[in-house]
């Protein structure tokens, strides 16, 4: 199931797709090299094809024949596959790891049994320079294999089912070439890869992003963040008009679209030249930034268009409902920087690799989409007491002149709207973190694998933007001014100007006949 390159060498020897994968699994199995130096002297590389390849060898029968201990078995990878290059436009690589390990009746997995891998990467930008050192480590996997036949001596050299493992993850590809030695030392009487069966091979899956998505996505980004920077300034010069100071709703409108900014600026750029190795970091930061500031907004937004409810324009009100999404958006930072920041030392740390830390992982993963859908069915309840009490205003429509009315009624459709537009975009932005959520995970519990082709991750990109330009658009103070004969009447209700449009603010509600209603 390995897909193609596509767009290796920067896109340059395949045609770019319309609609390119956000992501490429390619397959690779390591080749056993022999190390027969005594002491296996640090720094030396083994390349497992190409002009100085290693001494191979192709099972450990023949190792048993030529008398090679285990110690002195390397299993080498090459990233890329042979006459392939890696670029700066693959973003990042996953590495996984499975082992192939064949029943033997005199040395089964034990249970609870782990490996110890000592693990080496390098890199180089030719093939026929020296390997420089990236990384160095000695890991510990829990191997989690089930043999799905009867353990009898005539079921021999079948393999175990074993789940995949985390092993690397870079959070930059500046390189073109990559070499991976792999070591599994021995030592019965350290109880050192003791227990863990016959292993016959070891296969990994590399994964990394499109070269023709990353422009997709890069373009995207560039043409959108002047768009929403020059209606953010507008937006911002429209407050400063008014003579009466900012309200909350116009505050956090602004809030929203400077984190919206934030996100939107093309940061990744630099990544292509220079080896920024934490972007993987910065990205998921400026992504929980502005995940957070969306939904405390849908909860401020809907709680200032509650025009029965006596306090509004005070942030301290809405501690109770914007306060625990401050503290998972921090809790989730912690979970982040438990994992990606020690990976700016250690590429081969992973929290999947303990019992503890899947289980943590686990656990955050279904407690984060149980809480997605709560906030989503409490947006919903906010919503339907906005729509029950806009509802419960129009009674007093029909003593306003026609002129005012058709105004009024037709604030009140897109408002509408603008609410059944903002549930949406609220049900699509969960339906994305769940699935961005499962979908990182999937590696690490088995064949669950969710799909998500590039339309989606542009698609929702889009939206988020298109929704703050608007809001801001929509919400920017309005100057316009009716005429006499629109305002004389015998006392015509506010509400719906102060709730809707703001001109003066939603702090409290008057009632204003003649000119005072006017202005």
């Amino acid at each position: 199931c390995a897909l193609p390159y596509g767009t290796s060498n920067h896109g340059r020897n395949s045609p770019l797709p319309v609609a390119p994968s956000p992501t490429t699994a390619v397959h690779y199995l390591a080749t056993k090299c022999v190390d027969a130096v005594k002491g296996h002297q640090s720094g030396r590389w083994f390349m497992p094809w190409g002009p100085n390849q290693c001494d191979k060898i192709q099972d450990f029968d023949e190792a048993m024949s030529k008398k090679i201990e285990a110690n002195d078995i390397v299993f080498a990878v090459h990233i890329p596959l042979p006459n392939k290059e890696m670029s700066p436009w693959f973003q990042f690589m996953l590495v996984i790891l499975q082992f192939d390990i064949a029943f033997k009746m005199y040395n089964q997995i034990e249970d609870g049994a782990v490996a110890t891998i000592d693990v080496g990467v390098a890199y180089r930008d030719d093939m026929l320079g020296e390997w420089t050192e990236m990384a160095h480590s000695i890991e510990r996997r829990k191997l989690s294999c089930n043999f799905t036949t009867t353990k009898t001596y005539e079921n021999e050299g079948r393999y175990y089912e074993c789940d995949l493992l985390p092993f690397m993850e870079l959070g930059n590809v500046a390189h073109k070439y990559y070499l991976l030695n792999i070591r599994l030392p021995v030592s019965e009487r350290n109880k050192i890869n003791v227990g863990i069966g016959e292993i016959k091979d070891i296969r990994l899956v590399g994964i990394h992003q499109n070269g023709g998505f990353t422009k997709v996505w890069f373009a995207m980004k560039t043409f959108l963040t002047p768009s929403i920077l020059i209606i953010l300034v507008w937006y911002w010069r429209r407050i400063t008009l008014m003579t009466r100071p900012p309200v909350l709703l116009e505050k956090v409108i602004f809030a929203l679209g400077l984190c919206m900014t934030f996100i939107n600026i093309p940061v990744e750029w630099f990544s292509v030249g220079f080896n920024w190795t934490w972007m993987l970091l910065f990205g998921d930061i400026r992504q929980g930034i502005f995940y957070a500031m969306l939904l405390s907004f849908w909860i401020i937004f809907c709680g200032e268009h509650l025009m029965d409810q006596m306090e509004r324009n005070r942030f301290s009100i809405y501690w109770k409902q914007v306060g625990p999404i401050v503290f998972g958006s921090f809790c989730l930072f912690i979970f982040d920087m438990c994992e990606r920041g020690v990976q700016l030392k250690n590429p081969f740390y992973s929290i999947w690799a303990s019992d503890v830390g899947t289980e943590l992982a686990m656990a955050f993963i279904i407690v984060a989409g149980i809480c997605a859908c709560l906030y989503f069915l409490f947006l919903c309840f906010m919503v339907f007491q906005v729509f029950r009490n806009i509802s419960g205003k129009r009674s007093s429509l029909p003593a306003m002149s026609k002129a005012r009315r058709l105004h009024y009624e037709g604030l009140i459709f897109r408002f509408k709207f603008l609410m059944l537009v903002t549930l949406t975009c609220a049900a699509m932005t969960v339906i994305f973190f769940i699935i961005s959520q499962v979908n990182e995970g999937h590696w690490h519990w088995g064949d669950y694998t969710v799909q998500v082709n590039s339309a989606f991750f542009t698609g929702i990109y889009g939206m988020w933007n298109l929704y703050v330009f608007a809001i801001m658009f929509l919400y920017a103070p309005s100057h316009k001014r009716y005429g006499d004969e629109q305002s004389r009447g015998d006392g015509e209700d506010i509400q719906l100007t102060t709730t809707i449009t703001h001109v003066d603010g939603p702090t409290e509600i008057y009632k204003m006949t003649g000119k005072a209603a006017q202005e």
